[in-house]
Order: C-alpha cells, then sequence, then structure tokens
C-alpha cells in the first residue's frame, strides 16, 4: 500500500470519528449553564479541533508505519473513540459528569500514547503534545462546567 492511500486511510478514521462527534453540538442547552469566565470563544473550537485533529491522523500513520497494528495504534485507537464519546456525552445526553469521566480517560490515553509512541516515532509523540495541551484545557473546562451546574 503506498504511503499516501495509507496515510489517507488514517485520515479517514479521524474524519469519521470527528464526523460522529460532530453530530451532537452545544446547542441551546449548553448555553444555559453557568460557566467559567475563561471559556475560548467559539470560533476557536473548529480552528483548534481542524489542525489537532490532522495531527492525530499523521501520528497514528507514522506509528503504524513503524508498529504495524501494535499496541502503540490501540492506544491510539482508544483515544479517538473516546474523543468521539466525549461529544455525545456533554452535548447528545447532557451528562457532565460523565463526560468528565471520559475526558479524563481521554487525557490519560493521550498520555499513554506519547508514552509509547516515544520509542517508535518521535515525531508521533510530539505531534500528540499539543493535543494533550488542548484536552487539558478542556478538562478543566469540563470539570468547571459540572462544579457551577
Amino acid at each position: 500500500m503506498s504511503k499516501l492511500v495509507s496515510l489517507a486511510i488514517f485520515a479517514g478514521i479521524v474524519f469519521a470519528a470527528a464526523a460522529s462527534g460532530s453530530q451532537f453540538m452545544p446547542g441551546e442547552w449548553y448555553t444555559t449553564l453557568n460557566g467559567p469566565s475563561w471559556v475560548p470563544p467559539n470560533w476557536v473550537f473548529p480552528v483548534v479541533w481542524t489542525i489537532l485533529y490532522i495531527m492525530i491522523a499523521v501520528a497514528g500513520w507514522l506509528v503504524w508505519r513503524r508498529a504495524g497494528w501494535s499496541s502503540a495504534l490501540a492506544v491510539w485507537g482508544v483515544g479517538l473513540a473516546l474523543n468521539a464519546l466525549w461529544s455525545y456525552l456533554m452535548f447528545g445526553r447532557h451528562e457532565i459528569g460523565l463526560a468528565m469521566v471520559d475526558i479524563v480517560a481521554l487525557w490519560l490515553s493521550i498520555a499513554a500514547f506519547i508514552g509509547v509512541a516515544w520509542n517508535l516515532d518521535r515525531l508521533a509523540a510530539y505531534l500528540f503534545i499539543p493535543y494533550l495541551a488542548w484536552v487539558s484545557l478542556a478538562t478543566a473546562l469540563n470539570f468547571a462546567i459540572w462544579r457551577l451546574n
């Protein structure tokens, strides 16, 4: 399989996860919640997530090229599933507490991927550092919303 085709497959997998999560948008319910003063403006979210999803796809692809269907790729896949699940829990089911549990598990999976990818492909590990930073902010935001509501 060519590099371009395999990269496109990883991009497609990540796009599918992003698309499934985008089925559940904040909506009216979210606007009624109390939130912290430091919530980023709405326009920031799609910009940041687009960049992060590209980085997630490339990181998964790099690890797959080095190690194939490995435990590192399993961690990547679990993280991607947790990522998609968060939107469903938070915006689809309005379960702020369950979304909090999910995002903590997501954060742990991102950190685990960085750890397992480090010895396989450093670039893949580095590509997940901004993702970890953003999910750290999102975790703090989820916690603040949970606490305030």
